[in-house]
């Protein structure tokens, strides 16, 4: 299932604002020659997918976002935040958010669980708009490649918190500091407001497991609620600069690394509660 770049054009120019078409003519990606980069992503398809996230954005959970000049105008990074909300739609609206704001335009590569590749549609749509499969190897050849990288370390357990431990971080993992370390890029601290109370999960059910995903959320209401997301930016973190490429092996200096990016997600967590007027505000 592809666009036909006819077909997508029209599309495109027919649905998105003058701005958003500009900002997706803007965007400097990659070509292998056939329209799509080394993993599949493609202008079309990155266009649909600001076609598919414009009411979510705009109008259901009215996205604000601050600190995005904290994203470098170029080159590679790793942008760490906090995950919540049984569904990962967080990580769209960080997506979305990035794409329509960054100056110059940019698309991350967002790092998606394996049993993402078996949503039916949405695993296209995903991979077209430029989402990676978490191995070490594509975090190589993104981060090489001088892309935006975001990662949640949290992973699983983040979206699966119930609803009495909102914005309580689940095990922040240290990868993304190992790959930061290794790769000489900094980490934006990345934290989202609004995610946790989406979709209240009073349980789950370990046994059953849809196209791979570890457990059945019980989630009251079953759909998101229109809460507002508020997404703040932090200043990058020069993990490249305080450590060696040598020491992302040692286990203590990951360890410490990890450290200071969950200390600044949760100082921007703090400061998002306190500045926002409501869930729903």
């Amino acid at each position: 299932m592809d666009l036909h770049p006819l077909a997508g054009t029209l599309l495109r120019k027919s649905v998105l604002s003058r701005e958003l078409r500009a900002r997706v003519d803007a965007l400097d990606l990659p070509d292998e020659g056939h329209g799509y980069d080394s993993f599949g992503m493609n202008r079309e398809w990155v266009a649909g997918a600001l076609i598919v996230t414009r009411f979510l954005y705009e109008r259901w959970f009215r996205v604000e976002s601050s600190g995005i000049h904290h994203l470098p105008a170029e080159g590679a990074a790793v942008l760490a935040s906090n995950h919540s909300g049984a569904l990962p739609l967080d990580a769209l609206m960080i997506w979305t958010d990035i794409v329509r704001k960054s100056d110059p335009p940019r698309v991350p590569r967002v790092v998606v669980d394996h049993f993402v590749n078996l949503l039916p549609v949405l695993n296209v749509l995903f991979t077209r708009a430029g989402a990676v499969g978490g191995s070490r190897a594509n975090f190589h050849e993104t981060l090489t490649g001088g892309d935006l990288v975001l990662v949640f370390p949290e992973g699983v357990p983040g979206i699966g918190k119930p609803f009495s431990k909102r914005y309580q971080l689940a095990r922040w993992r240290e990868g993304h500091a190992e790959l930061a370390i290794r790769h000489g890029v900094p980490v934006v601290p990345i934290a989202v407001i609004g995610a946790e109370e989406q979709m209240p999960q009073l349980g789950r059910i370990d046994g059953i497991k849809v196209f791979g995903s570890p457990y059945l959320p019980i989630c009251v209401p079953p759909l998101p609620l229109p809460v507002r997301y508020h997404i703040h930016y932090g200043a990058p973190i020069p993990l490249h600069e305080q450590y060696k490429p040598k020491q992302a092996t040692d286990p203590d200096v990951l360890q410490e690394a990890a450290a200071q990016v969950e200390e600044a997600v949760k100082g921007l967590i703090s400061k998002g509660l306190a500045l926002r007027k409501g869930v729903f505000r």
